[in-house]
């Protein structure tokens, strides 16, 4: 017995007006290049994307496709492949469409899109930009139309998002899981009542969302018919080149989405009210400068509309209801997530070391050189002294060659020798068919470079400005893994606690804002952040054989700790950054501790300064 799965009620979400404004605008207007939205855990994130799909209005080809794009998805499985029943039945040929035909004219949804595979990623990002899928591969040649939005989700916690694949998707947004009292027990009694009985449930909406299924549709018809003057499309320019943004693309889509706005609102010609309601959305993630006092995105939106009332009554449409300061989501650079404190004795002995300040201070990023620095480091994890690969390559020797057999599954094999090269295999079975003699493309040995950097904010590091010198060699060692499009992860340790400054991501291009942002206070969780680096690599090398990981541990060796018991599983290097003309020489003895490679930072050959 089939079951056909029911999805909550786009109308019966709570709160999270920002992100249902950037999904309506998405389906009035396709062109706009879909949504992502980054936010934490149980934000109605998937909830409210996947509940588009029963709003969107039909294409010249029927209802348009909402199409879920797994994590574990193949790449033949993307982008489609050989058919294998007509190979093995019929010995033809045929080609069989993937996800990326389904999708065309519609909805591509991938749920937590920041850990998508780099070989996926590659792809979407070649069809976004032409709009058609081309499969060579397998002896196929194959190319077939695949234009759709693209809606993401994604927790920044888990890490962040390849610029290249951010810059694709037209709106973003940051939501904040914060609501009120009143918003939690309706969530909770509307889940409930849905859990109980989906189709009585969707029932109740179901006035609601047809008038807002009409609404949509009403709107994507007048978009042909707004006007835009030359003083409106002058004032988009000029708010993107305010923001800093890279190319022209935020202006197209920030004329796409205040087109589809103004077809929203019913009105005929594109109006600064359009603008400011999508500005945040379409800056979002492409800002690289300081936002001035620009109008708030919601400060002209129609009138609000009548709220969820209480009880089993449905609510008319909210999504482009101004939300209140507790449900707003932000569209800000996420802040950095702390991490938790620790109360054992030996943390709070560090807490105090050499002298804890009372108030967080900031220091520039020094404009000092240190370029030779990040190739000293390179060669030095290069050299014998340091095994900094860990990988386990899978032999393909015990079954290369061997008649196929029925009762094992093609995708074991697959994932055991790499992707099957149906081309070779049925050359090379021609005699024998129809048992098929399996060749193989080999899997491809990928090294992905993680770059782990622990640096040191406590308020010792003041001294002589050391803090500047640290970032400053952070922000080498950033430039190195961005030119080789590695990894990079960045925790801060001071003030008596952990702080994740960045969260794995291929390394950023400028990183200099960031480490500004950072305070510098308070004792040296030396112990702490090791503890917690533990905790990410370990995970990380048991699940990922071809993981090639590098330590700095940044710090001016101000900490009476012990850390005979923390030596971490990687190659660790521990980059002193005292200048006293006296040392202490405590960074040495760290790192034997650490057994852990002893680096000392040059002296800056004029005296650092803040920017």
């Amino acid at each position: 017995m089939s079951h056909t799965q029911i999805d909550f009620p786009f109308s019966a979400v709570q709160g999270q007006v920002a992100f249902k404004k950037a999904l309506i605008l998405t389906a009035i207007n396709p062109s706009i290049g879909g949504v992502l939205v980054s936010g934490p855990r149980g934000s109605a994130k998937s909830t409210l994307a996947r509940a588009l799909a029963n709003l969107l209005p039909d294409n010249t080809n029927g209802p348009s496709p909402f199409v879920s794009l797994p994590l574990a998805t193949s790449l033949e499985m993307l982008t489609g492949s050989l058919d294998l029943e007509k190979i093995l039945n019929n010995q033809e040929l045929i080609f069989s469409p993937g996800l990326l035909s389904r999708a065309d004219g519609g909805i591509l949804y991938v749920d937590e899109v920041n850990l998508l595979p780099d070989h996926l990623v590659d792809q979407l990002l070649d069809v976004a930009a032409s709009g058609v899928n081309r499969v060579e591969r397998d002896g196929v040649s194959h190319a077939h139309r695949s234009e759709f939005s693209l809606i993401g989700t994604m927790n920044p916690d888990e890490g962040e998002l390849r610029s290249q694949l951010k810059d694709r998707f037209g709106l973003m947004l940051h939501l904040e899981a914060q609501l009120s009292i009143e918003q939690r027990v309706e969530i909770v009694r509307s889940r409930e009542a849905f859990d109980g009985d989906p189709q009585g449930f969707l029932e109740q909406y179901q006035q609601p969302q047809q008038q807002l299924r009409e609404q949509i549709s009403v709107a994507k018809a007048q978009l042909s018919a707004i006007d835009c003057t030359e003083q409106i499309r002058v004032e988009i320019a000029q708010r993107c080149h305010s923001a800093g943004v890279e190319g022209v693309r935020a202006d197209i889509v920030m004329y796409r989405a205040a087109l589809a706005h103004c077809a929203w609102r019913a009105g005929r010609q594109i109006a600064i009210e359009d603008i400011d309601a999508v500005q945040d959305l379409v800056l979002a993630h492409r800002r690289t400068l300081a936002a001035n006092n620009s109008k708030s995105d919601d400060s002209n939106a129609p009138p609000d509309q009548q709220q969820p009332p209480q009880g089993s009554r449905p609510p008319a449409n909210n999504a482009f209801s101004r939300p209140s300061s507790r449900q707003a989501a932000g569209t800000g650079p996420a802040t950095p997530s702390s991490g938790q404190s620790s109360n054992s004795e030996s943390e709070q002995t560090d807490a105090g070391d050499w002298g804890e300040l009372q108030a967080p201070q900031q220091t520039q990023v020094s404009g000092a050189s240190l370029a030779g620095v990040s190739r000293e480091l390179a060669d030095l994890f290069a050299s014998p002294k340091i095994s900094n690969k860990v990988s386990n390559t899978i032999s393909d020797a015990k079954t290369a060659g061997k008649p196929f057999n029925s009762q094992q599954s093609i995708d074991q094999l697959s994932d055991d020798k790499g992707a099957i090269n149906w081309f070779a295999t049925l050359r090379d079975s021609v005699e024998n068919w129809p048992n098929l003699t399996l060749r193989y493309q080999g899997r491809k040995q990928v090294t992905n470079v993680l770059h782990l950097v622990l640096l040191d904010t406590s308020g010792s590091t003041l001294t002589a400005q050391l803090s500047a010198r640290a970032k400053a060699c952070v922000v080498e060692i950033s430039k190195q893994a961005y030119l080789a499009r590695e990894q990079l992860q960045i925790l801060g340790f001071g003030n008596s606690d952990v702080q994740q400054i960045l969260a794995k991501v291929r390394a950023p291009k400028e990183l200099k804002q960031l480490l500004n942002s950072v305070d510098v206070a308070g004792g040296t969780p030396l112990r702490q952040v090791l503890a917690q680096a533990k905790q990410i690599l370990e995970p990380l090398l048991k699940s990922n054989s071809t993981t090639s990981v590098r330590c700095y541990l940044i710090t001016d060796g101000r900490s009476k700790a012990q850390l005979d018991d923390l030596q971490l599983p990687v190659p660790t290097v521990l980059i002193d950054t005292e200048s006293s003309a006296v040392k202490r020489g405590r960074g040495a003895v760290l790192a034997q501790q650490l057994r852990a490679h002893y680096f000392s930072l040059p002296l800056s050959p004029t005296p650092v300064s803040g920017e």
